[in-house]
């Protein structure tokens, strides 16, 4: 615990002089056994693991042994076909992961390229990687720590620790503080943590840990003992390729035994017709198409400002049942605002939020143009402040405080410019901010008089006051009068605002005055307040509803206080009420079962540590929910890794969070989430439609082969032109399909359960329903052609079975494009990628049956009118679902 003991037992510890620092050598020495100062990705996969990954999929490995099969069988074609498959959809699915390891590499950001330490006795710059423990720190305002220092000097040191903490305000830090004891890490004042920035003052520290060793490495570490957790889409696509390697063994041995008995072909022919009806009942294309739509949804996010690391993110999303969002820069901006002002007993109100400067200011609806009282707050605001707001294009940056931030945002509101300001009344000196007095002043001449510009923490101004300003006049501030603005300062605290307040004291003269706080901070005039928050995102609040519209629930869990979190959570509609909040510190002493409880009611948990935050997603998991959890501070990413689905912020977020994350928002948009989870509902329900397509098609395939077995009919199909069917005719309306548009009331039905089956519901009684219909259908076709159009001719039956049968199938994609909606609410060309793959498929099919040689090649006859009979029975199947569709209405 080195925050804890005296400068001098650390320094002893570590072995450091606090003049001199280390030595060159003793500084390389320790380089060496400490290794670079810079967290190495454990995350990333080489490609021996990712072409792995690939092979071991079980559908994947169904495939392989169907290609084994055909190749024995001697059916050398299939077997390359389906190989071709398998390395084509392994290369799409690892390029994939590739371009979204490339897109998160270009967010990373260098935390600190540069320090500037003490050694041999001489101050310099050193790249922040070669720090070592041991070596003396030099901070000054906007530098970014680079290791976890242990404090030696500070000068009104402040530093912003909302990455590790999660909360908004800078922390005052103190080198003079002692621990006996542990505290928590925010309230660690004589400590400084990598990754944290310096927004005000100056001071030295002695570095205590590098690398993984820092607070942040330790959490890095500790990401690794996490074990992945398989996606719904990946358990349910692993279930059904277990249930068709069932299928395809009872169809071998079922196929086999009834052709054995009911035909005359020898044992090696009926073997063949068995294995090559098993090979035709394992949907090939299944995981190519699947690979394929999820890299498009990838590409779509993208566009969306979503990069999802890895393809069956993009799914998971779509079965989302719980959002916990960390606060700060995730709901909110990240950017302090004066969202009130305080005067001459007056409350107005301040439009707009963040840095830019827009919005009026009012006061009970009416819009105030010009007001004395205001300008001189907004004037002591500019002058004593040592922050500056830049803008670039348009946008506006900060260096310094985002508290003192704030109030330049609130000056330029009224065109009060600081630089113009410093330029017309120079600051001639200052009485710094210290946590003590909790007060900041400025000196300054301002029409030939001199005025000191005071601001701070509200209880000590006012009692430090004598006089107020009331309408442009000088009045007592009597006791009256000060507890009037004390209440006014409550009412405003209890909005969760941050309260800072302002005086002045004119002066004639400075020559004979003593500059320090007991002289000058004295007998001040009042003139008002500001209130301050960093407000939530604007688009927050509608993705919020739009969650919970789609049954979603949003948790926000927060390292922020306690009243701050409930005022956000309340006015973004997270919560209603202060019942459904509670301290993280509670959760403590909880089991799990106790925390499994508490969530089910509580929606804010304020005040928590990176480990709350993985009970509270643990038990979320544990009661049957998919979670997604966001944050972008280094403090979310356990709980990002324990999640189903880990988003991390592009902009704002930390290395170790977007290194952590299935999906990183490039704009630190809330809202976005809600697209990606639009996206990710979409594709799985596409996912769904071409799963029973496929399925649908290739059972009535096996069906009719099966059935024309049993009544002792002639095999209906050759084993090319099942091939054709499965790996070309198939193929391009099941990629169709997957670009499907969404249906109009996706986002307002409830998410999908994870544990149901992808076949499950109305999705399986459509493919049992379109198998029977399809088979029936084909079954008269086959019948008609043997009986009566080509009797005692078996080329021109196949014919009219395989016709009718890929019609049909045709036919089919346009009814499966919803379960709900009818092809009339539809729209027959609503989804123009799928009319053209119907009109390639079909034209394949008319040049296998029209080109002389290509006939020859897949025995079939040439037709004419019997196409009548084709179409008919062809469109039976869609008639029967269209019926149905409107039955179920």
């Amino acid at each position: 615990m080195d925050y804890q003991g005296s400068k001098k037992e650390i320094l002893e510890k570590i072995g450091s002089d606090p003049k001199k620092g280390l030595s060159s050598n003793e500084a390389s020495s320790r380089l060496e056994k400490y290794g670079p100062n810079k967290m190495e990705s454990s995350n990333k996969k080489s490609l021996g693991k990712k072409i792995l990954e690939q092979i071991l999929d079980p559908m994947v490995i169904l495939l392989i042994l169907a290609s084994i099969v055909s190749m024995f069988t001697g059916d050398k074609i299939e077997a390359i076909i389906i190989i071709a498959i398998v390395v084509i959809n392994a290369i799409m699915s690892i390029y994939q992961e590739g371009q979204a390891e490339d897109s998160v590499a270009a967010l990373q950001k260098m935390s600190s390229p540069e320090a500037t330490v003490i050694r041999d006795g001489k101050r310099g710059k050193v790249k922040a990687e070669d720090l070592v423990p041991g070596d003396i720190v030099v901070l000054e305002t906007g530098d970014i720590i680079p290791a976890d220092i242990r404090l030696l000097d500070s000068r009104n040191l402040q530093i912003d620790e909302s990455s590790l903490t999660g909360e908004s305000v800078s922390v005052e830090k103190d080198a003079e503080e002692l621990y006996d004891k542990e505290v928590g890490i925010g309230d660690r004042k004589n400590f400084a943590y990598s990754s944290s920035i310096v927004t005000y003052g100056h001071g030295e520290g002695l570095i205590t840990s590098t690398g993984h060793n820092t607070e942040i490495g330790r959490i890095a570490t500790s990401l690794d003992t996490v074990e992945d957790k398989q996606t719904p889409l990946q358990r349910q696509l692993k279930d059904l390729s277990k249930k068709l390697a069932i299928l395809v063994v009872i169809i071998c041995a079922l196929v086999f035994v009834v052709g054995y008995f009911r035909t005359s072909m020898s044992i090696l022919d009926n073997f063949m017709v068995a294995v090559s009806l098993a090979v035709a009942a394992i949907p090939e294309g299944l995981t190519a198409v699947v690979t394929i739509v999820l890299s498009i949804g990838m590409n779509r996010m993208v566009d969306r400002k979503a990069i999802v690391k890895n393809l069956v993110s993009v799914e998971t999303l779509g079965s989302t049942t719980a959002i916990c969002s960390d606060k700060t820069g995730t709901l909110t901006q990240n950017e302090m605002t004066i969202t009130k002002v305080y005067t001459d007993f007056k409350e107005y109100d301040v439009e707009g939020s963040g840095y830019t400067p827009k919005g009026d200011i009012s006061h009970k609806g009416d819009v105030i143009d010009d007001d004395s009282q205001i300008k001189l707050i907004m004037t002591i605001a500019s002058l004593s402040n040592d922050a500056n707001l830049i803008e670039k294009n348009g946008s506006y940056e900060i260096t310094g405080d985002p508290t003192e931030a704030a109030m330049l945002t609130l000056s330029e509101k009224w065109d009060i410019v600081q630089e113009d300001l410093n330029e017309a009344h120079p600051r001639i000196d200052e009485i710094p901010f210290d946590s003590d007095r909790k007060m900041m002043t400025t000196f300054h001449n301002i029409d030939k008089n001199y005025y000191a510009m005071t601001k701070g923490a509200p209880d000590v101004m006012i009692n430090n006051s004598s006089k107020i300003m009331i309408d442009g006049k000088l009045e007592d501030f009597t006791d009256d009068l000060k507890e009037k603005v004390l209440k006014e300062n409550t009412k405003l605290a209890k909005q969760a605002l941050r309260v800072m307040a302002y005086a002045f004291k004119p002066y004639e003269s400075l020559e004979n005055e003593e500059l320090s706080t007991e002289n000058i901070e004295r007998e001040m005039v009042f003139v008002g307040l500001t209130g301050m928050i960093d407000p939530p995102r604007p688009e927050a609040k509608a993705a919020v509803e739009e969650c919970h519209n789609s049954g979603i629930d949003v948790f926000m869990i927060t390292g922020d206080y306690f009243e701050t979190a409930l005022a956000i959570a309340k006015e973004l509609g997270i919560a209603e009420c202060e019942d459904q909040a509670m301290q993280g510190s509670d959760l403590n002493n909880k089991s799990e079962e106790e925390i499994r409880e508490i969530v089910k009611t509580k929606r804010i948990f304020a005040r928590v540590s990176p480990q709350n935050k993985v009970q509270l997603v643990n038990a979320l998991q544990a009661n049957g929910e998919v979670v997604a959890m966001t944050g972008d501070g280094v403090n979310d990413a356990p709980a990002i890794k324990n999640a189903d689905i880990g988003i991390s912020m592009g902009i704002t977020g930390t290395d170790v969070a977007k290194d952590t994350a299935d999906m990183i928002l490039v704009d630190d948009n809330f809202a976005t989430i809600v697209n990606a989870v639009e996206e990710g509902r979409v594709i799985f329900s596409n996912i769904k439609k071409f799963v029973s397509f496929l399925l649908s098609c290739n059972i009535a395939e096996v069906a009719i082969v099966f059935l024309s077995i049993l009544f002792g009919l002639p095999s209906p199909l050759t084993p090319i032109q099942l091939l054709w069917l499965n790996l070309v005719t198939d193929a391009f309306p099941a990629l169709a399909l997957g670009v499907e548009p969404a249906e109009a009331d996706i986002m307002e039905r409830k998410p999908r359960d994870p544990d149901a089956a992808i076949t499950s519901g109305e999705t399986g009684k459509g493919i049992i329903f379109q198998s029977i219909a399809i088979t029936i259908s084909v079954l008269l076709a086959y019948v008609i052609g043997l009986k009566y159009i080509f009797p005692n001719n078996i080329e021109g039956a196949h014919t009219m079975v395989f016709a009718t049968l890929i019609t049909s199938e045709l036919l089919r994609a346009f009814s499966v494009r919803s379960e709900k909606y009818t092809l009339k609410e539809l729209g027959w060309f609503s989804n123009k990628n799928l009319v053209k793959a119907n009109l390639l498929s079909f034209a394949l099919l008319l040049v296998v049956m029209y080109v002389p040689i290509l006939r020859k090649l897949f025995e079939l006859e040439f037709i004419s009118w019997q196409w009548w009979i084709i179409l008919l029975l062809s469109f039976l199947p869609l008639l029967i679902g269209e019926i149905r569709k409107r039955i179920r209405k």
